[in-house]
């Protein structure tokens, strides 16, 4: 009834079950693993891949990383082919790329665009932020998903957008970049979870008001605002004022 409320005759999914569509990229074709959006399949009850070749597939979940929005999850290596993992450290602004994905169930499509900026942070999208954005439309169902160089190697995992009020993309998406994938990936396919390392700090930039404040000579460096008591940060002797 709720649904109907809201969709009218359109209920999505079959006897009340919602289905969430999104992407997926076959980083190991020989072990079948494939790495997506945690959002993508948070919370599912079954995980079903479906190749280009309409094949299907039930997938096994073998980790994720919320705080990253990465997850890992495996299928039958049967006739996979893996893609091209390229060094995102190599990207640059301007660089024209591919965003590749399943935007609103449609099926595989691909967008073109540029990278419009790198090592974006501070949106408040995930815990751990180094985004790569990009102009090629990314639209929902396109989450999980490849952004490729003109080279064909993978060089992020489409995760977010800027949209309208419909939700719809503005040309503003953001890429988890393909060298903090492999990190991760490798950590959740041998442990099934990621492991971090801590400071015990936390900063803010310094801004004008903070250099006139301190008697600072330029806006450089960051402001420690806060130490976690006992933290490494706190051992070494840093303070909460301290400016770095």
């Amino acid at each position: 009834p709720v649904y109907k409320h809201f969709f009218g005759n359109n209920v999505p999914g079959k006897e009340g079950k919602a289905v969430g569509t999104g992407s997926g990229i076959i980083i190991d074709a020989e072990n079948g693993y494939i790495v997506t959006n945690a959002h993508v399949i948070e919370l599912a009850g079954k995980i079903i891949v479906t190749l280009k070749d309409q094949r299907q597939f039930y997938a096994q979940l073998i980790g994720k990383d919320l705080k990253a929005d990465v997850a890992v999850i495996r299928i039958q290596p049967d006739r996979l082919t893996s893609m091209y993992i390229g060094d995102s450290k190599s990207t640059r602004v301007g660089d024209f790329v591919v965003a590749i994905g399943n935007p609103y169930g449609l099926g595989q499509s691909v967008t073109s665009g540029i990278v419009s900026a790198l090592r974006r942070t501070g949106l408040g999208i995930e815990h751990y932020e180094d985004f790569i954005q990009t102009d090629a439309p990314i639209n929902p169902g396109n989450s999980g998903g490849a952004l490729v160089n003109l080279r064909g190697e993978l060089i992020g995992i489409n995760t977010a957008i800027l949209g309208g009020r419909t939700g719809g993309n503005v040309g503003i998406g953001f890429a988890i970049p393909a060298n903090m994938i492999l990190n991760i990936t490798e950590q959740l396919v041998s442990n099934g979870k990621v492991e971090r390392g801590q400071l015990g700090i936390e900063i803010q930039d310094i801004r004008p008001a903070l250099v006139k404040a301190f008697n600072l000579p330029d806006g450089q460096g960051a402001l420690i605002s806060g130490v976690v008591t006992l933290s490494p940060a706190d051992q070494a002797g840093i303070k909460e004022g301290d400016v770095i």
